[in-house]
């Protein structure tokens, strides 16, 4: 099976050293890829090259295993895509707003119901969207993007200005059309959201790939930690020196362990063992803000993607 996504290469450079640069990306098809980078890493500019919005200096982008180039434009036909702020008329219904695009797309009148079904519209749909919460322009925006009946939904910043409800609703949202075999590719500076709905993970700093794979692989270039709180911290902390772990402080009470010889109960074992009681001692999973950082922070930390 083809990628939904594969670029081989892909360079775009900008005076003043902007851009990306020999982009290696693989997106599997049905997945929900969370596309992850500092500001000026080159995102946005990743999208537009997907999108055939710019033209590559150099590489090669295909979606489902056709070339997208100026000759093979077919392979758009296969993408919807939310870019920025949503450009919607404002003074027309949301029904209106989707009539527009379809009759631009030539795609039939039966779809524009079953879309704004899919994102909760149907009963807001004779409305104008002047009338619309922001999540709502949101959502009718994604379904512009659907009315096409695309395979891959090209997202950028979705959540973007959202309340929590409205983030919840993109949430399932995305959810629902990843189950539904759709391969959604988003990028968001939210990182505890794309850390809830991601299978996989692709990470840019300075215009290249040092992340690519499953959000799992991402966790195991970490040292895993345990945080223990006991009735001793000093004599704990002495104790776990002597037999050769790594220890930090958390705060009065909280010692940090990373688990790189003993396992949990080990560790458990030793301290019990000598007479201090633990009271609390649970595996860190590490966040993906944590790793993020670390990954954009740390060069030792980055693999070939």
């Amino acid at each position: 099976m083809h990628p939904a996504i594969r670029t081989r290469g892909l360079t775009r450079q900008f005076p003043g050293g902007f851009g990306i640069s020999g982009l290696d990306l693989n997106v599997p098809q049905g997945s929900i890829y969370g596309f992850l980078g500092p500001n000026g890493a080159g995102k946005s500019t990743t999208i537009r090259l997907l999108l055939d919005l710019l033209r590559p200096d150099h590489g090669a982008i295909e979606l489902f295993g056709r070339p997208l180039d100026r000759s093979h434009r077919e392979a758009l036909a296969l993408v919807g895509a939310l870019v920025e702020s949503p450009s919607l008329y404002a003074h027309l219904s949301g029904r209106q707003n989707l009539e527009i695009t379809r009759c631009l797309l030539d795609v039939p009148r039966a779809r524009i119901d079953p879309v704004l079904r899919r994102v909760g519209l149907l009963d807001s749909a004779d409305r104008r969207v002047r009338e619309y919460s922001l999540g709502m322009r949101q959502r009718l925006a994604i379904a512009l993007a659907l009315l096409g009946q695309p395979r891959l939904l090209i997202l950028d910043e979705p959540s973007n200005g959202l309340d929590p409800a409205g983030i919840l609703d993109m949430r399932t949202l995305l959810r629902q059309l990843a189950d539904e075999g759709i391969t959604v590719f988003v990028s968001s500076h939210l990182l505890s959201e794309i850390e809830q709905i991601a299978s996989h993970v692709g990470v840019l700093h300075a215009g290249r790939l040092c992340f690519e794979g499953r959000l799992t692989e991402l966790r195991g270039r970490v040292q895993a930690r345990l945080l223990v709180r006991c009735d001793d911290a000093r004599r704990a902390t002495e104790l776990l020196l002597a037999a050769g772990e790594i220890v930090a402080r958390g705060d009065a009470d909280t010692l940090v362990i990373s688990l790189a010889h003993r396992s949990e109960a080990e560790i458990n074992r030793l301290l019990v063992g000598h007479g201090v009681a633990v009271h609390h001692l649970a595996r860190e999973l590490a966040s993906l803000e944590t790793l993020f950082f670390d990954l954009t922070a740390d060069p030792s930390l980055r693999g070939t993607a």
